[in-house]
């Protein structure tokens, strides 16, 4: 579904990516990890239109370098930034809604709106709530069920773990498989390594902006590399 190949991308003349390549298949559940500044973040942004790129970027044989962001939530592909990035001052009801914007059919939107929920209780109890006030979990839930409006076909989650409580971590974990179970393809950019290699079926480990590692969650677990520089073993 997603084909990336011999990427380079930065901002202004600094390349932070370097040739990479990596590749997310329909339905697939796949993670990146790496440590900070090694390029995880600018990839996804990448692949959303939000940073210029050399190099491709296919989407079920469409190229996507070139194309302005505001065109790439059409093709079907949902972006959930790192820090959340909420309308504080809107409701939770607006702030999920925001996601649906280029659905036309109400039934559709009913329909939408009633899974999200289902999938976060927790936002259906504070639906009248403003954003602003929520915790960083229930903040981090709005996010995603505001790119779930969508009803994406490849939902690229970046960081979305960073400084939540380990409770709230353990319930983005079932969060996470639970949408992957519905066909959706998840590309999971992460620094907790154990939860990254926990939910995903494989990954590319980036270091410098250039992938130095691929392979299943089990054998990247597996490396002594890894383990080693990620996982603290």
């Amino acid at each position: 579904m997603l084909a990336v190949s011999g990427l380079k991308a930065g901002y202004g003349a600094v390349d932070v990516l370097h040739d990479v390549d990596i590749s997310v298949g329909a339905g697939e559940f796949v993670c990146v990890i790496g440590a900070n500044t090694a390029g995880k973040s600018t990839l996804l942004r990448t692949v959303s239109g939000l940073v210029a790129a050399r190099g491709s970027i296919r989407f079920d044989g469409t190229e996507l370098v070139g194309r302005p962001a505001h065109e790439i939530p059409a093709l079907g592909i949902a972006h959930v930034p790192e820090g959340r990035h909420v309308f504080p001052e809107m409701t939770v009801e607006e702030n999920v809604m925001l996601g649906a914007y280029s659905v036309r059919s109400s039934r559709d939107l009913a329909e939408r709106r009633e899974a999200v929920l289902t999938m976060f209780p927790r936002l259906r109890e504070r639906i009248g709530q403003l954003a602003g006030t929520l915790s960083g979990g229930e903040q981090q839930m709005v996010a995603i069920g505001r790119a779930l409006m969508l009803k994406p076909r490849l939902l690229l989650l970046d960081e979305p773990s960073h400084g939540l409580a380990p409770k709230i971590v353990d319930e983005l974990h079932d969060t996470f498989l639970a949408v992957s179970r519905t066909g959706t393809a998840i590309l999971l950019v992460e620094q907790n390594t154990t939860l990254a290699l926990s939910v995903a079926s494989r990954g590319y480990v980036l270091e410098s902006g250039r992938v130095v590692l691929s392979g299943t969650s089990a054998e990247l677990s597996g490396n002594d590399a890894v383990r080693s520089a990620y996982l603290g073993l």
